[in-house]
């Protein structure tokens, strides 16, 4: 069934071993229990907004209030976009891309995370190269950007098997405790020569570019 009143519930991004859709209230559910299992060690927080420190029902609410916020706040100027992350038919995690007067600028950041028990088996390299497909071949995006914690080495690993480039730090308290973040971006021409795949394929996108402003 297609949804014309939000085409975003038909996207999806297909690879040989995972699939991005769109979070509908089901993929959220899903979602917010997968969090509430866990995502990193108590003693870490590798999230810029502190979402994980709450537990039990607080954190189921947050977790979906956060995607219908997404939803209602949505604009061509403002959006983000969130994509459940399946394997095999179940949800193991979320990645996401953000953009800001994207039209103009051409540009998207992405951010992700894992249930803990499906960390270290490559699913974290292979949905973020998803996520680059869409945003550079599906909506033709000229830069791609990532931020993460300079203690986060899952996250920079990633990174950098990707290619992507440093662009600068930021501080920023975390807990309470200054922390500091690393910056980097990846071009359009980076992605070409290097990262991108033909055996990634996008499906439903169409009818969800008006609502990029495309």
């Amino acid at each position: 069934m297609s949804h014309p009143v939000w085409p975003l519930f038909d996207l999806r991004v297909v690879t040989p071993r995972l699939e991005l859709r769109a979070i509908d209230d089901d993929m959220g559910v899903a979602l917010a229990q997968l969090a509430s299992r866990g995502i990193h060690d108590p003693g870490f927080m590798p999230f810029a907004v502190e979402w994980t420190d709450v537990q039990g029902d607080e954190l189921l609410r947050n977790t979906m209030q956060y995607y219908w916020r997404c939803r209602a706040d949505w604009s061509a100027a403002s959006w983000s976009l969130n994509l459940a992350v399946v394997v095999d038919g179940e949800v193991v995690g979320t990645t996401g891309l953000m953009g800001q007067h994207f039209p103009e600028l051409r540009q998207f950041e992405t951010g992700s995370w894992l249930g803990r028990e499906f960390q270290g088996r490559g699913i974290g390299t292979e949905m973020r190269m998803a996520s680059l497909q869409l945003g550079f071949a599906g909506l033709d995006a000229r830069v791609a950007t990532t931020v993460a914690f300079d203690d986060n080495p899952s996250s920079l690993g990633v990174t950098g098997k990707l290619g992507y480039v440093a662009n600068g730090r930021s501080r920023r308290l975390r807990r309470g405790a200054p922390a500091t973040s690393l910056h980097f971006e990846m071009s359009r021409a980076h992605w070409e020569a290097n990262v991108r795949r033909d055996d990634i394929t996008i499906h439903g996108l169409e009818g969800c570019l008006p609502l990029f402003g495309l």
